[in-house]
């Protein structure tokens, strides 16, 4: 077991936070034309293509203990559950707005670490926690009305996600990162495969399996490579850091979903949601700020 590093996981997560929102977007503009299921089978082949011949030439082993492998095939149901309800989210939501909803996600992981695992949770972290999450209130402005149940789908990625970050934590700091996103594609892959096995007659529009143009399969290989990456990140993230350290971290994807959403789809918050974005990401650069000062003080911990 390796010493936690917070500044290290900090800006891992950063990375993912840069990352996720690209590969959300991908999604989006392939969502109205490829089915869900795709989309998210795809994303989970690609990345067992890219990280098994990694394994093999680092070296690696993908030989995980049985407690691990347990938990890593509940992180894979949980990742792909987590996926597919964002990707579905995004064919009705604009990406901002889908993303700031779920982003209750890191509010329930700060709880839940503190709670379950008995993580150490300052009061100043918890309150920038909390300062991010009303900054997120301020960012929702759900339009329940408008589209229907499709807007509570970012309510469901916020607990899965919480849930599969915590479960990460546990098995981080024991499995090789690489050899774990190998394993959970390996796990992912032919379950989503097997779905296509369900009788014609049963299935429905999401599981129709498209044939891509160039084009979309492009993209399609991008949502791939840019997910396995941006998950790399994350485990590597918790890894250093305790869910706790990094769950504040998290609200800076939110700036750069509405960035990505401005620049590809033209959408841009009105006034009080710029107010929100502005209190969440003063809330994370606060935290890497106080991390900074804690590894200072204590070297040992940085």
């Amino acid at each position: 077991m390796q010493a936690d590093r917070p500044i290290i996981g900090i800006l891992l997560m950063i990375g993912f936070c840069a990352l996720a929102p690209l590969g959300d977007s991908l999604a989006k503009l392939l969502g109205q034309t490829i089915p869900v299921l795709q989309l998210v089978f795809v994303r989970f082949a690609v990345q067992t293509v890219i990280l098994l011949p990694l394994v093999w030439y680092l070296g690696r082993s993908i030989q995980l203990s049985p407690r691990v492998l347990r938990l890593t095939f509940v992180r894979t149901v949980l990742h792909i559950i987590g996926i597919g309800a964002m990707f579905t989210s995004l064919k009705f939501l604009p990406l901002a707005d889908a993303i700031a909803i779920a982003f209750v996600m890191p509010f329930i992981m700060l709880l839940l670490g503190k709670f379950v695992l008995g993580e150490e949770v300052g009061g100043r972290r918890l309150g920038a926690c909390c300062v991010g999450f009303i900054g997120t209130l301020f960012v929702i402005q759900p339009s329940f009305a408008a589209v229907g149940a499709p807007a509570l789908l970012p309510l469901v990625v916020a607990v899965v996600f919480a849930l599969f970050m915590l479960v990460t934590r546990q098995i981080a700091k024991e499995a090789d990162p690489i050899a774990l996103q190998a394993v959970s594609g390996l796990m992912a892959t032919p379950l989503l495969a097997l779905v296509y096995l369900i009788p014609v007659q049963a299935q429905s529009d999401i599981l129709r399996f498209v044939i891509p143009d160039t084009t979309e399969a492009l993209l399609l290989l991008t949502i791939g490579v840019v997910g396995t990456i941006a998950h790399l990140l994350m485990t590597w993230s918790l890894r250093y850091a305790p869910s706790a350290t990094v769950a504040p971290v998290q609200y800076l994807e939110i700036p750069f979903a509405t960035i990505m959403g401005y620049l590809i789809f033209r959408d841009w918050p009105n006034g009080l949601a710029m107010v929100g974005i502005a209190i969440t990401m003063a809330a994370g650069l606060y935290i890497l700020n106080r991390e900074r000062q804690l590894a200072k003080v204590s070297p040992a911990a940085a």
